[in-house]
């Protein structure tokens, strides 16, 4: 099955044509990507947990001209392995255990409910809540100071659209700019919190730099897209909304299940170090296997009537944070983040509702929407 990752209707509900490819083969050679196509939860799980498979990273080319996008993935630990993925790794995750995170908690809760409280009887979720919430988040970590967090945003979104599966000239060339005046900005910052820890425990300038801008790219946009995605699922589930607010103790799984039915990142890749049989075919050497994470969250040999949405679901063991090596960091974070502001909508609004058909953005390895009107209104 041929899937075509830039067709509007794939893009518009890409569900259908994953559950298809799962059903007719877990493991699929892909000829338009040159990369074999993992659907099925097992087979994801195996690709994401293999050892042999990993994160080689090589520059894009021409290399002179994306040495700005280079630099920065280059000395990132999502793209190496072991060795320097674990000193990179264990460096930045004192910023992230629990207990630290954790403690966070009360300060992204009264943010959250400051942003609502501003937002008014109608606003835009995502530029109202979802992205001011997560940039200051991340900002405080970074110690950037809040007269320069309105430039985050636009950054990791041009950087972002690198990795889809289609890109334009036009979308690289963003994409080098971003870079470029991201990393100089971060290179000319007086050095505080994160920056400072990672700075002194020993990492290069060049790696400090990339693992700012990774841990903005990835926790930003996860926290983002997570909450559009996952609320424009509750209010187009409205027995699933009464249900919620009649419980507000499931928030927990609610927050899973979100990510499930609708995760902000479709699709992880891995190369062979070396020969690799999984599900009984081998992987060449040097060969690139998609990871589809939408597919394997909605695998009915795993999930229970796997298209519908419960805020009850348990277990959930869906792979919308990866698994393996390079489970993502900020998963704590991120919860922490979503269950903050769902709380604070189910409590500031009990009439919430869709005010128009929410606008997504024409991507799919990070799926999530440019606007979701709401309001706040009975409409009677």
């Amino acid at each position: 099955m041929e899937i075509d990752f830039a067709a509007g209707g794939f893009l518009a509900d890409p569900y259908p044509s994953l559950a298809l490819l799962r059903e007719r083969a877990p493991l699929a050679w892909h000829a338009p990507t040159s990369r074999w196509l993992a659907a099925s939860h097992r087979t994801v799980n195996a690709v994401l947990r293999d050892r042999d498979l990993g994160r080689f990273w090589t520059d894009r080319e021409p290399a002179d001209i994306l040495e700005p996008f280079n630099l920065l993935h280059r000395n990132q630990m999502m793209e190496n392995e072991p060795p320097v993925h674990t000193r990179l790794r264990s460096l930045t995750a004192k910023a992230f255990n629990r207990g630290h995170v954790e403690r966070l908690r009360p300060r992204i809760k009264e943010a959250a409910e400051n942003l609502l409280t501003a937002a008014g009887p109608e606003f835009d979720l995502v530029n109202d809540l979802a992205e001011p919430l997560a940039v200051t988040v991340i900002a405080k970590l970074l110690g950037i100071p809040e007269s320069d967090r309105h430039r985050l945003r636009p950054w990791s979104a041009a950087i972002v659209r690198m990795y889809e599966v289609n890109r334009t000239p036009e979308v690289e060339a963003a994409a080098i700019t971003a870079c470029e005046e991201f990393a100089d900005y971060l290179r000319r910052l007086h050095r505080t919190d994160l920056l400072s820890h990672l700075s002194s425990a020993g990492l290069t300038e060049d790696e400090v730099v990339a693992s700012a801008v990774l841990l903005l790219n990835a926790g930003h946009e996860a926290s983002v897209s997570g909450l559009g995605n996952g609320v424009v699922a509750l209010l187009r589930h409205p027995d699933q909304l009464v249900r919620l607010r009649a419980n507000v103790a499931l928030v927990p799984s609610a927050i899973e299940e979100m990510l499930r039915y609708d995760s902000p990142l479709h699709l992880f890749v891995r190369t062979a170090a070396r020969d690799v049989v999984i599900d009984g075919i081998t992987i060449g050497e040097g060969a690139q296997v998609a990871a589809l994470i939408g597919a394997a969250n909605r695998d009915p040999e795993v999930f229970t009537d796997p298209d519908g949405f419960d805020v009850g679901r348990d277990p959930n063991p869906h792979l919308s944070f990866g698994a393996g090596l390079h489970f993502c960091l900020g998963a704590p974070l991120a919860r922490i983040e979503l269950s903050a502001a769902l709380t604070a909508l189910l409590r500031h609004a009990p009439n919430l509702r869709l005010a128009a058909e929410p606008v997504r953005h024409p991507t799919f390895v990070l799926r999530g929407y440019a606007a979701i009107q709401l309001t706040t209104s009975s409409g009677r």
